[in-house]
């Protein structure tokens, strides 16, 4: 059975620089004429920004020849020989050897829309925010088997919702600047592909996913007018995605094919990396109320 093919284009991720730029002209922008700030009450609005390339190190796909539940076997050829000694590749692989490369993997733009509530206390900022977005950022780990073949398995978020806790300490300018912490819980749609260069063996995924954990990151705020504030915030998350396989059958392949001499069944495998790691700068905008 022939896989489809991936062919994803690479998302544009907005630059460093812009982001650079745009917080200078935060900090430099005079706040209206209001009432010392006060942060509390509640607000609602969005963001805009860019996510890192994702790093998952030395990831490869790990094997399970004998269905037992435990992905720490080596997939062996007639003569006993590493069948993925080739090794592997973070990336989407452009032929069926290492020898081909593989292309990197990509960050991207991601917005979303953001609510949340805040106490301040003397010049103590206490507060909870909810969000959901979307982003570009596509991750793919390749392992290449002595065929030659190449397998590739490739994940991007669909949708993540997050909550977070918030503390911060307002200053200057009658309080309308805010410097913050936060951090909360995650979870995140994750949609999986999975490519390959083998036609005959048969290839059958779980399919789409779920993955949670933990966000936490840095911020700043500034008050303009009585009802507008804007910033600039980095956000660091960190998913446990364990739940994406693939079965390799039998197909047309012989008994002696290395996928099915442990089991007759075939072989499940997943990415050794279980974390989805995912770093973010982008603009905030709310309205206060």
């Amino acid at each position: 059975m022939k896989s489809p093919r991936i062919d994803l284009p690479r998302p544009r991720a907005l630059p460093p620089a812009s982001l650079c730029a745009a917080l200078l002209a935060i900090i430099a922008t005079p706040a209206l004429a209001q009432s010392a700030g006060d942060w509390s009450g509640g607000y609602v609005g969005g963001y805009a920004g860019g996510v890192m390339e994702p790093d998952d190190g030395n990831d490869r796909i790990a094997f399970d020849t004998n269905l037992d539940g435990n992905f720490d076997d080596t997939v062996r050829t007639g003569t006993g020989a590493d069948a993925f000694s080739p090794g592997s590749c973070n990336g989407v692989a452009r032929a069926p050897t290492p020898a081909g490369g593989c292309a990197e993997n990509s960050g991207g733009a991601e917005f979303g829309l953001r609510v949340g509530y805040d106490w301040q206390v003397d010049n103590w900022v206490f507060g909870v925010v909810g969000e959901y977005g979307v982003n570009d950022a596509r991750d793919a780990v390749t392992s290449f088997s002595t065929t030659p073949a190449r397998y590739t398995m490739l994940r991007k978020v669909d949708g993540i919702a997050a909550m977070r806790g918030r503390v911060g300490w307002a200053f200057g300018d009658g309080g309308n600047n805010l410097l913050y912490a936060t951090g909360g819980y995650a979870q995140a749609q994750i949609e999986n592909f999975f490519s390959t260069s083998n036609t005959a063996n048969s290839f059958t995924a779980n399919g789409d996913s779920d993955a949670s954990g933990a966000q936490f990151g840095l911020g700043y705020e500034r008050r303009i007018g009585e009802f507008l504030a804007v910033g600039i915030e980095y956000l660091a998350t960190r998913l446990d995605d364990d739940e994406a396989r693939v079965r390799v059958g039998p197909g047309s392949a012989p008994p002696t094919n290395p996928f099915i001499r442990s089991n007759p069944n075939g072989t499940d495998f997943r990415r050794s990396d279980e974390d989805f790691d995912l770093d973010s700068v982008r603009l905030t905008a709310v309205y206060r109320f």
